[in-house]
């Protein structure tokens, strides 16, 4: 399976306006990544995992502030918040588990 680094970081940058909540929080992981053409894997893998983190700090968050009773924060932007965590958290490890299959099958190549 072919992935194209450039359509994958615009489908990712399309999302990134649907990720940020309603009630105000931002997460200080986002940013703009620009041109990844020379970048490393290490640095963009680095970025990814920062970008989880953020969305389940903020989705962590706005459940506190809920439960405490804040007028600001619904339950639906919480369960979104949520949810999008999941997702993100998922998809990051499914992304791990083809990493390491595909160390594991080149490390048992024969030389």
């Amino acid at each position: 399976m072919q992935i194209n680094p450039s359509s994958f970081l615009q489908e990712m940058q399309s999302l990134r306006s649907e990720i940020t909540p309603s009630a105000g929080l931002e997460p200080q992981v986002l940013r703009q990544v620009g041109n990844t053409s020379g970048a490393d894997f290490a640095s963009l893998l680095s970025q990814a995992v920062g970008h989880v983190n953020g969305l389940q700090q903020t989705s962590s968050n706005l459940a506190t502030r809920l439960e405490m009773g804040d007028t600001s924060v619904t339950l639906s932007d919480t369960v979104i918040a949520r949810e999008k965590a999941s997702v993100a958290f998922e998809a990051t490890v499914q992304v791990r588990n083809k990493l390491v299959e595909a160390y594991k099958e080149i490390m048992s190549m024969p030389v």
